[in-house]
């Protein structure tokens, strides 16, 4: 019999919580559940879960707190935070901090259960998610997280703050198809008067200046009708 995947549900809403977790044990998940980030941390430690699913917004301790922990810790257990929080910034701030991802609530249970399978196929075990990297590299493309700087062949390519954001995003989440509406809400958030056509604009101005040929691209692919892949392999770059 195949072993069951251990999820950590954590939040503070015990509705939310009973319901979300009733749901992702009849999606085949073995589910154990905490009320806020400082019993998270003792469930992590009697119950070694295989993924962890939190809240931001909690009493006691948050989750952003309670990740920040874990990884100062070295525990690299892949970390799904569930935000109210419409501001892309502060969504890139959790995942610098040792995030896996983030899924803005209210959110579709069937998106959950994807993002999840996503995240377990991306962990590499037992080391830091590319979320958590200063540096990554795709070939002779290098992104400096913390400088800003893009390099193609070691000469800076300039980049627009929306584009260096939108590039970020997909090297962090490799081999992974992300629908327009997605990177519309990652990279420029909840309350930002734009459309997905601008999302088009940016992934266009990355493929002319990194010399990405949309028919055989290296870097970054179009999935018509769905959105966009990056396709190169990341690793962190030291």
């Amino acid at each position: 019999m195949e072993k069951k995947i251990k999820l950590l549900l954590v939040d503070d809403e015990q509705m939310i919580r009973e319901n979300l977790a009733a749901l992702l044990s009849r999606s085949g998940f073995d589910v154990t559940t905490a009320a806020d980030g400082e019993e998270a941390l003792e469930r992590v430690e009697q119950i070694t879960p295989d993924l962890i699913v939190m809240d931001v917004l909690m009493p006691r301790l948050d989750g952003r707190s309670a990740v920040r922990t874990l990884r100062e810790q070295s525990n690299w257990t892949p970390v799904i935070l569930l935000t109210q929080i419409g501001d892309s910034y502060e969504r890139a701030s959790a995942l610098e901090e040792g995030a896996d991802d983030y899924l803005n609530k209210p959110f579709d249970t069937h998106e959950l259960i994807a993002r999840i399978k996503t995240v377990l196929r991306r962990a590499r075990a037992e080391q830091p998610p590319l979320t958590a990297a200063q540096k990554l590299g795709s070939g002779a493309l290098v992104f400096d997280r913390v400088s800003r700087r893009v390099l193609l062949n070691d000469k800076e390519v300039n980049l627009t703050p929306k584009a260096v954001t939108l590039l970020e995003y997909l090297l962090t989440h490799p081999d992974e198809l992300i629908t327009r509406e997605r990177l519309l809400d990652a990279v420029w958030g909840w309350d930002y008067p734009v459309g997905t056509r601008a999302v088009d604009t940016r992934v266009a101005e990355l493929r002319k200046l990194l010399h990405d040929d949309v028919d055989e691209p290296r870097y970054i692919e179009t999935v018509p009708g769905q959105g966009y892949r990056f396709v190169g392999d990341v690793k962190p770059v030291t």
